[in-house]
């Protein structure tokens, strides 16, 4: 065992853990972080799905002495002063999940997508999005939510007369 210092949702938190455990884990268990999920411990689902430095990575795969230092947001941390980042928002708009055991990786992935890309084509988001799982094939209808949590950033955006990174 040994100190793992981390920085979550814009918070210092040091864990005594050994330090190949799986980020997700950690998230989970000793920071009751509920947004990622355990699918697969492959890093084939997408579930467990969290943004380090800008960057969407599996978290069930990721030993978190590697994240040491470097910013870790879950779906928690999407959410900034009590407000849902319009990606959040445009799930709730739309309804586009069913069981919604995969909207964790859904969410994450889509927020690195408009970060890195704020107006993304159908086939970018297409091939963005490929590696994230779902159980009750709801590709479309994600595709569709994602369109709108554009449209929600673009308005935001227009709204405050300031640049809004969805």
């Amino acid at each position: 065992m040994s100190l793992v210092n981390l920085k979550v949702n814009g918070r210092a938190v040091t864990v005594d853990v050994d330090p190949t455990t799986p980020l997700l884990y950690i998230l989970r268990n000793d920071l009751d972080l509920h947004g990622p999920r355990f699918g697969c411990g492959l890093g084939q689902c997408g579930s467990c799905t969290v943004i380090v430095e800008g960057e969407a990575i599996r978290s069930c795969i990721t030993p978190v002495e590697t994240v040491q230092g470097f910013e870790i947001t879950t779906l928690e941390g999407l959410v900034k002063d009590g407000k849902l980042d319009p990606v959040q928002q445009a799930w709730i708009d739309k309804q586009s999940m069913q069981c919604g055991f995969c909207q964790n990786g859904q969410i994450m992935q889509t927020k690195a997508l408009l970060t890195a890309n704020p107006h993304p084509t159908d086939e970018e988001i297409r091939q963005a999005m490929q590696g994230n799982l779902c159980r009750c094939h709801t590709y479309y209808r994600i595709q569709g939510t994602i369109r709108h949590a554009v449209w929600l950033a673009e308005k935001a955006r227009t709204n405050s007369g300031m640049e809004v990174v969805a």
